[in-house]
């Protein structure tokens, strides 16, 4: 079945920004392995999804079609409007380095996990304990 480009402008305004499925699963698992932190503190760059204070240390969990990820979800761009989309990612991407390096020279630590990779809870608990305990 065709979509329509109202059916499509709704369903991409229906996007969260905050508390995505995958987002909700690192912070359980991270939760679930003792590590306490705040949510998207707006003093920090980017106002990271997590935020880990006593250690300095910040995780953002990014969707792969809206940050531009070299998978094949985030290699997708629509059919439709395809010049908005590009710019409009690479804009995110952009963004994305402006705040990494702004927590980078302040002093925190920060992790990208992808929405792609949070599959295996194996492998996101490896690379979350390695970030986390160092």
């Amino acid at each position: 079945m065709k979509e329509t480009p109202k059916a499509r402008s709704r369903i991409m305004r229906a996007v969260k920004a905050r508390d995505t499925a995958p987002e909700l699963r690192v912070r359980r698992l991270a939760h679930r392995m003792g590590y306490r932190f705040r949510l998207y503190r707006k003093d920090l760059p980017g106002s990271p999804d997590l935020v880990f204070p006593k250690l300095r240390k910040v995780i953002h969990v990014h969707g792969c079609f809206w940050h531009g990820h070299d998978c094949a979800r985030g290699a997708r761009v629509p059919k439709r409007n395809r010049a908005y989309w590009l710019r409009k990612i690479a804009r995110n991407r952009a963004r994305d380095r402006t705040n990494m390096k702004g927590l980078r020279l302040a002093g925190w630590e920060s992790l990208v996990i992808w929405e792609c990779k949070i599959r295996d809870e194996r492998d996101l608990r490896k690379r979350l304990n390695e970030f986390l305990a160092k």
